[in-house]
């Protein structure tokens, strides 16, 4: 497992870099993913979310789970849902767990990339597996879901963070 890294760290806040080599440290990084999001009790995680700065996510949610190694994201249906929305890399200054506020994002997405061996993968989403998607995603474009918040949301939120 992984430590998760919280908000003030650099490596958030930086595009993550393309995965080139498909190979067994690549095989171990994605489980240690897995193992790491289920620690946390996550539904997703994003390598810069443990300091790797690779273009990587893992996800749990809404009873399907996999990785997507390269994603590319597209909306399949710009109807903005607002719902709550939380990250393991924004916790609680007293309370250590995600804050949470409620965010806007697309009712439906596709995410396409590649599997840990470098086979196409394709997903489309709805819900709770597309909200993971797009933040999971938002991660590896050096943004936050804070980022999404009108401004004075966002304040309040960070003033309960580390």
């Amino acid at each position: 497992m992984r430590e998760i890294r919280v908000i003030g760290d650099p490596v958030l806040r930086t595009p993550a870099e393309p995965v080139t080599q498909f190979d067994r440290d690549l095989r171990r990084l994605i489980d240690e993913m897995m193992a790491s999001m289920y620690a946390a009790d996550g539904v997703g995680l994003a390598a810069p979310q443990i300091g790797i700065s690779r273009r990587i996510f893992v996800y749990d949610a809404a009873g399907r789970k996999g990785h997507v190694v390269n994603p590319e994201l597209a909306v399949d249906d710009s109807e903005e849902v607002l719902d709550e929305e939380g990250c393991l890399s924004i916790p609680g200054r007293e309370t250590g767990r995600p804050l949470y506020a409620r965010t806007p994002r697309a009712a439906g997405v596709t995410v396409t990339g590649l599997d840990r061996l470098g086979r196409p993968v394709r997903v489309r989403a709805r819900g709770l597996l597309a909200r993971c998607f797009q933040h999971e995603y938002d991660h590896l474009e050096g943004r936050l879901f804070v980022d999404r918040l009108a401004k004075d949301a966002a304040r309040r939120l960070l003033l309960q963070a580390p």
